[in-house]
């Protein structure tokens, strides 16, 4: 169980298939795996001891692959940068962890006297561009072209794979502990419940800082598939990719999706190799899957539920509850049931498990699930407890094991005295057809201590009333959880995930209060 397992058969049983496709430029699993031996050598050579952490900070390329599995291949720890963050918090994170080494791409490269400037203990910069190293920094491709190939150290197990940064929304981020063993449970798991196999081609456009563009990589390496590489996200670049790669499978989350679904040239592009999608991330709306159906009525949806934590899967909702009937009953609307080998229950504020359909705290346990958070002790403390991982996530459980979210617990509004779940109001929000993308949160009023406000991005030309929403609400759920106030905005904060950064549409609310909540 270690993470280079996959690419070492590749080697072996098929050399010369195409693995990585960026632009124009294509590599065989030959020249991929002679590179990644000589990054290996490369990183040794610059003295990198086995559980030193290296880090890139690049938009989505074959390079982030090599740079993946040399850093395994040499004994090294993943610590990728998120692309969204300042200079501060690329700071924090890197002196956290004591990262040796960090690969700056072309996009990035302003970025790098400032943190150059404020690290404790400066990293190694290594340009990992298309042009000429600047000055003061090492050059990828002649460090790989100088360096002799180096056998894989095969390091796997409870060995440290990656320290991935996460929760940085709200105070310091905290670096999350994986092992070989971890994600490569976790890339199993998924694997015996989703199909994929060494026929695949992944469309990689998710950011490949986070877990989930992370793990499909992962993923992808252990089946022996091939990577279809996007530097990010652009409707009309993913849409001429799979046409005219082939893609067959893609990770995207709700606001990718309705991006491609309203390109004005959609109906152009071929897309009749893309097999399978998984959608994930945020609250969907039935609409969209509605639309993605009638569009593309071969393809087979699925939507998984996870975590940093949990590598990332914790549920997933299979192909099969997403036709007519489960989008009538209402089971489109759950993350499905625990993975294979995931143990997962509800549990009230005492850890105690609640009855079904009971909203409470999902737990989970599994051989996914994290080892701690790097150098923060209480932290880890607070979320392992009893061998069980604490989400913070708040949902029930109905009859047949499905989970279904109702918000980040401290999502939670509480109005006149009544919990309203802001995702349950996101869900009916959304079906709205003048809706393109909404959030939910709580403002301050005088009298019931918080109201329920909407924050909505309407569709392109399309006009819908502040009222009309309300009126619409009260249609499906009680007054009390219906928007007492609506605003409408061009877009929507998100992060590098594409999830809705709900603390910045907080902010101007509970600016100069003691707290955030009354």
């Amino acid at each position: 169980m270690y993470l280079t397992q996959g690419l070492q058969r590749s080697l072996q049983q098929t050399p010369d298939k195409i693995v990585t496709i960026f632009g124009a430029r294509r590599r065989t699993f030959r020249e991929f795996g002679e590179r990644v031996a000589r990054l290996a050598g490369a990183l040794r050579g610059l003295g990198m001891v086995p559980g030193d952490r290296v880090s890139m900070l690049a938009l989505n390329s074959d390079r982030y692959l090599e740079y993946m599995q040399g850093t395994w291949w040499g004994g090294g720890v993943l610590n990728p940068v998120n692309i969204r963050w300042a200079v501060p918090e690329i700071v924090y994170s890197l002196d956290d962890c004591n990262t040796r080494f960090l690969l700056v791409d072309d996009y990035f490269l302003p970025m790098v006297e400032g943190i150059r400037a404020q690290s404790r203990n400066a990293p190694m910069f290594i340009y990992a561009g298309e042009k000429s190293a600047p000055q003061g920094m090492l050059d990828y491709e002649t460090l790989l072209a100088k360096a002799e190939p180096i056998e894989d150290a095969g390091r796997g197990g409870e060995d440290i794979a990656c320290i991935m940064y996460t929760g940085g929304t709200t105070g310091f981020p905290k670096g999350v502990i994986q092992t070989h063993l971890n994600l490569w449970s976790a890339c199993i798991q998924r694997m015996a419940e989703i199909h994929q196999g060494a026929e695949q081609r992944d469309l990689h456009v998710m950011p490949l800082f986070h877990i989930a563009g992370l793990a499909r990589v992962v993923s992808g390496f252990i089946a022996g598939g091939s990577h279809v590489i996007q530097p990010t996200f652009d409707a009309a670049a993913v849409l001429k990719a799979v046409t005219e790669e082939g893609v067959t499978d893609a990770i995207l989350v709700p606001t990718m999706i309705l991006g491609l679904l309203a390109h004005p040239e959609f109906d152009k592009y071929n897309l009749s190799s893309l097999q399978r999608l998984t959608y994930g991330a945020s609250p969907t709306a039935g609409e969209m899957i509605e639309q993605v159906l009638a569009k593309l009525p071969h393809l087979q949806l699925s939507h998984s539920y996870g975590l940093t934590e949990a590598c990332p899967i914790v549920s997933t909702n299979p192909p099969e509850n997403h036709g007519p009937a489960a989008r009538k009953s209402g089971l489109i609307r759950s993350v499905g049931r625990a993975g294979l080998g995931v143990n997962v229950k509800i549990v009230d504020e005492e850890g105690v498990e609640v009855p079904r359909g009971t909203v409470g705290e999902i737990i989970v346990r599994g051989p996914n699930i994290m080892v701690g958070y790097w150098n923060k002790p209480e932290e880890t403390a607070k979320a392992l407890r009893h061998g069980w991982l604490f989400t913070g996530d708040g949902a029930y459980m109905d009859e047949q094991g499905y989970l279904f979210i109702v918000d980040r617990l401290k999502d939670m509004i509480v109005s006149g005295g009544e919990n309203v779940y802001s995702a349950e109001v996101e869900n009916i929000i959304a079906r709205h057809p003048a809706v393109l993308m909404c959030a939910v949160i709580g403002v301050p009023h005088e009298q019931w201590g918080e109201a329920v406000h909407a924050v909505v991005v309407r569709k392109p030309g399309v006009e819908v009333a502040a009222e009309d929403l309300r009126s619409y609400c009260r249609e499906y759920i009680a007054g009390y959880k219906c928007p007492k106030s609506v605003e409408f905005r061009e877009a929507l904060p998100l992060t590098g995930a594409g999830k809705i950064l709900k603390r910045e549409l907080r902010e101007p609310f509970w600016a100069g209060k003691s707290k955030a909540v009354n």
